[in-house]
């Protein structure tokens, strides 16, 4: 038998489970230990090494009075400084490279200030094995489209006037995050790409009014294909020039702190796109600089390219680009896009996992230590930052802090629950659903993960699937969703809506999720402009009239939306841990559980409303409805009165004490017990 030759981590104490894979365990947390070693000794400090957008780029030397710009690229043969500046001359600026391939080149102020100016487009001239091409630099912080062309360039930006002052993050004050996924682009109702201001003027303000305490944002960072949704990206220093300026976006994260709300950037770091002169694929000539060569660099689903995380220079690449971001736009957090992809050789894509496989066959171990990198130098610069992680392999210790053995997260995202709504709205008749497969699949995490749990996001959104409201209510919902239209697809439609996402929120996790528009059921996918739809517009918008109208339906859902945010933060049910069933009746679609001192009746059948249903409460007393979704103020019948009081009663023999109600078909029931 061979002797132990490492310590247990706590992790493992915590979870017996990962007895077996101890090793694994702790094998992880010394990658990181012997990592975050070696950067502390040759740079100090993980913080100083994450300094990298001020050393490498285009940056201003006060001291020498004039611009240094550096950029990494070990394999080329020449690398040239062009642009406005010089009239796009080839041969005027060649730049020199030092021994860690780095190259550099100054431009005195005194003889520049007059052509190296504010908006001057620049580029760099590469000569590498590949051959010779006008690349974008690798830390510019902004790149415009060349006007009448399909070409990008980046563009100087030296006179950034915005102030921060009395900017504070809302972070300490938060106590439910309840995060809104938004996509700046599409956020407004006219046919075309809207802004960063137009945002910040149209769109905050709904986001402050329907409760919710944090903003999710995604395409932040410079794609160069619009309809990507924000996922290949190009320029990970520059935030989108198609929305509007970089002091724009400052402006709408201030405004957004001034509102109580959180920013949290949608950060793509799980690969980068292929285009070739836009970003920063084979830049200095190779296909192994920021990216693995041969076909271990090309992601298989994605059509993209994959980070070498085991590289210096992309470490202080990615961690830099946090910084940058924390530090110059003042986001709070960060939602780490394809986290299970990052973690495997196989992108998580083999089906069924078990313990070994998470630590052995398949693992990226450079990504983990990675993501257990960043996780750390986020927490640090800003302690109370969130950190979310798109993950659905499951990987033991996402979500624990690093020194017990884990990768550091505050969340992940629940990314079972969209799906099982989706499956069970495409595949089952509503009489076949199942109140404990409901039950199981939002109470499926482990105590100590936090989830953010959500019905549906972005993914169910798009073209190709749809979203709940259109799985529920279709076409109907085009001509049927006037206030006095009674038609049975609707009635179903909102009330199942409102019911999958109360009970999602309940039951499912520590936070919770909304994709733009989704609260008052907006009735299409997005579809971005592509060939494919003629270059239209009209799906990559948010048609705000439909909630806004008093005679449409719409207004009901975002009013209970809104009341169901109400409720989870009045009795901060996001922490009142795991739901206690009280009843689980598959015959008449019924779900009855206690959690935060409060009784809640899902009733999800298709008919059966049951005068005097009996249940067991937790303590006797007087029980009052709270809440109830069948309220015609939500859209539904009215058939039940709020006022009535439930008296318990205890059997003598067993002593459990129960109440008697009227369980309304598809609708939820809250009950408090009255002091």
């Amino acid at each position: 038998m061979r002797e132990k030759h490492f310590t247990i981590p706590v992790l493992v104490e915590k979870d017996p489970w990962l007895e077996p894979i101890a090793e694994g365990v702790w094998m992880r947390l010394e990658r990181y230990r012997q990592r975050i070693k070696q950067i502390e000794n040759d740079f100090g400090s993980l913080v100083r090494f994450a300094d990298a957008y001020n050393y490498f780029g285009i940056n201003y030397d006060p001291e020498r009075k004039g611009w240094t710009y550096r950029e990494w690229a070990p394999g080329a043969f020449a690398l040239h400084f062009i642009g406005d500046f010089n009239d796009w001359d080839y041969q005027s600026h060649p730049m020199k490279k030092n021994e860690f391939g780095v190259w550099e080149l100054f431009l005195s102020e005194a003889i520049y200030k007059t052509k190296f100016v504010h908006k001057g487009r620049v580029k760099v001239l590469v000569d590498g094995a590949n051959g010779r091409y006008e690349r974008i630099p690798a830390y510019i912080r902004r790149v415009i489209q060349d006007e009448g062309s399909s070409n990008f360039s980046g563009q100087l930006w030296l006179e950034d006037k915005f102030s921060w002052k009395g900017d504070t993050s809302p972070l300490s004050k938060i106590k439910n995050l309840l995060i809104y996924e938004c996509h700046p682009g599409m956020a407004q109702e006219k046919t075309a790409i809207g802004t960063w201001n137009e945002f910040t003027k149209n769109i905050l303000p709904r986001i402050k009014a329907a409760g919710y305490t944090a903003i999710q944002l995604m395409a932040v960072m410079e794609h160069p294909y619009y309809g990507s949704f924000g996922y290949h990206v190009s320029n990970f220093f520059a935030p989108s020039s198609r929305f509007g300026t970089p002091e724009d976006l400052k402006n709408l994260i201030k405004t957004a702190h001034k509102m109580g709300l959180a920013v949290i950037m949608d950060l793509v770091h799980s690969h980068t796109v292929k285009n070739f002169l836009e970003g920063i694929n084979a830049f200095d000539g190779t296909d192994f600089q920021y990216s693995h060569g041969g076909e271990r660099g090309n992601h298989p689903q994605w059509d993209s390219k994959l980070f070498d995380y085991g590289k210096t220079e992309v470490l202080r690449f990615l961690l830099s680009n946090l910084k940058f971001w924390i530090e110059e736009f003042h986001f709070d957090g960060f939602r780490f896009d394809g986290v299970g992809s990052m973690m495997y050789f196989h992108h998580g894509n083999i089906g069924s996992f078990d313990q070994w496989k998470y630590f052995t066959d398949g693992v990226e171990f450079d990504a983990v230590t990675y993501l257990q990198l960043a996780n750390d130098l986020i927490h640090t610069i800003k302690p109370d930052a969130i950190t979310i992680a798109e993950d659905v392999t499951g990987m033991p210790g996402l979500t624990q802090p690093i020194p017990e053995g884990g990768i550091g997260f505050n969340y992940r995202l629940g990314m079972g629950i969209p799906d099982f709504w989706v499956e069970t709205l495409k595949t089952k008749r509503d009489e076949d659903w199942s109140v404990n497969d409901i039950w199981n699949v939002l109470n499926n995490r482990k105590p100590d993960v936090n989830t953010v749990s959500y019905c549906e996001s972005h993914d169910q959104a798009l073209v190709g699937d749809k979203t709940i409201a259109f799985w529920l209510m279709d076409k109907e919902m085009y001509y049927h969703m006037q206030v006095n239209d009674n038609n049975p697809v609707i009635d179903r439609g909102i009330a199942l809506h409102k019911m999958i996402r109360f009970v999602t929120i309940v039951l499912g996790g520590q936070a919770y999720m909304n994709f733009i528009g989704n609260e008052f059921g907006h009735p299409e996918w997005v579809d971005f402009p592509r060939a494919g739809n003629n270059w239209s517009y009209w799906y990559a918008r948010r048609q705000w009239s439909l909630a806004d109208d008093p005679n449409l339906k719409y207004k009901y859902l975002l009013y209970f939306d809104k009341k169901m945010l109400d409720l989870v933060k009045e009795y901060n049910l996001l922490h009142a841990g795991y739901g206690s069933q009280l009843i689980l009746d598959e015959d008449n679609k019924t779900l009855v559980f206690e959690k935060g001192g409060l009784v809640f009746v899902f009733n999800f059948h298709i008919n059966n409303s049951i005068p005097d249903y009996e249940f067991m409460v937790p303590e006797p007393g007087t029980y009052q409805i709270i809440f109830n979704s069948d309220n015609p103020e939500f859209g539904g019948h009215g058939r039940i009165d709020e006022n009535i009081k439930h008296f318990s009663y205890t059997d003598p023999e067993t002593e459990v004490t129960y109440i008697k109600i009227y369980n309304v078909n598809r609708t939820v029931l809250v009950f408090e017990k009255q002091k």
